[in-house]
């Protein structure tokens, strides 16, 4: 195997994309230690691996001091509520993951002599003036609205990453994570393609915030997997945006899932909350060209597959 006895830790590694990450990691050789209070993640997104003796889990808040005596030679910092339902609940432990956890994941890299990677997101970019978003965008931010605890955080999280890898010399990468969707994903999750799919397969009112005229980019957790792998194995230290440039209205998401469904459903309107980005749509030359890696699934086939996950949940 290509990562023969390298371990890599993954904080939030039982949520949706860091379950995923476990899988790809340890498919690749590597030993992996999964970390996570649990807070929005879950052990049932990681009892497949129950057996593996490559895995190992540890409870942990890595807003607190981590204390780890393996050998360590990659840390994935995706600890971090990230989706508005989360962090709007969750705000000041959003605050601190992005914070204290970061500089936690950091320290302990830097002891180790580890590589490290953090996952950033969309929201650093905030409610944009420039469309498509590319990483040169400083992003328009409203840092004391509702979403300013999780925007904040990672443009936090950005910046100290950024000054670990010019002040101690540590091997830093940030992913820019755009819409993602696919298993794992939690019912209740409170993002546009779990919200719908939970709806419509129970026949429920479909809410739609705002007009439904907003915009966003989905892209399939595979293919998102893939990008967060090859930049780990990269040596691009400045961040990368990673998502699928096809931009759909949310309106027309809400129809395709209750086509696709069959539903009965109905769609209902609610105000749109507060600093709700208008658009968004990744500009991915630069993991084109760095990374030649593009998206591959398609929607409907992601929705196909998405929306089996949630049917089988629900028996």
């Amino acid at each position: 195997m290509e990562a023969a006895n390298k371990t890599a830790l993954m904080t939030g590694g039982a949520g949706f994309l860091g379950s995923h990450l476990c899988d790809r990691f340890l498919k690749q050789g590597y030993r992996v230690i999964c970390m996570d209070n649990l807070i929005t993640g879950s052990l049932s997104n990681i009892s497949h691996l129950d057996k593996n003796p490559g895995f190992k889990f540890i409870k942990h808040d890595v807003s607190k001091y981590i204390d780890i005596d393996d050998k360590i030679d990659m840390v994935l910092h995706f600890a971090s509520p990230a989706s508005p339902i989360d962090y709007l609940n969750y705000p000041i432990q959003t605050l601190k993951v992005g914070s204290l956890g970061t500089h936690n994941a950091l320290g302990l890299a830097k002891e180790k002599k580890a590589k490290f990677l953090l996952a950033s997101t969309s929201e650093i970019y905030g409610d944009p003036e420039i469309h498509p978003q590319p990483e040169a965008y400083y992003g328009r931010v409203n840092c004391i609205g509702p979403r300013g605890v999780y925007d904040e955080a990672k443009r936090f999280a950005e910046a100290i990453t950024m000054a670990y890898h010019k002040t101690h010399d540590l091997d830093t990468r940030i992913v820019r994570i755009f819409n993602t969707y696919g298993s794992r994903m939690r019912k209740k999750d409170g993002r546009a393609i779990p919200n719908f799919i939970s709806q419509a397969l129970k026949n429920e009112p479909i809410t739609v915030y705002g007009k439904g005229t907003q915009t966003r980019s989905f892209c399939f957790v595979s293919d998102l997997i893939e990008g967060i792998y090859l930049l780990s194995q990269s040596d691009i230290h400045d961040p990368v945006n990673l998502g699928n440039p096809v931009e759909l209205r949310i309106i027309d998401l809400a129809k395709r899932i209750i086509r696709f469904t069959k539903s009965k459903s109905k769609i209902v309107y609610r105000e749109l909350p507060k600093d709700d980005p208008k658009v968004r749509q990744p500009d991915i030359k630069r993991a084109r060209k760095l990374l030649n890696w593009k998206p591959k699934v398609k929607l409907e086939k992601g929705l196909e597959e998405t929306i089996k996950w949630f049917a089988e949940l629900a028996l």
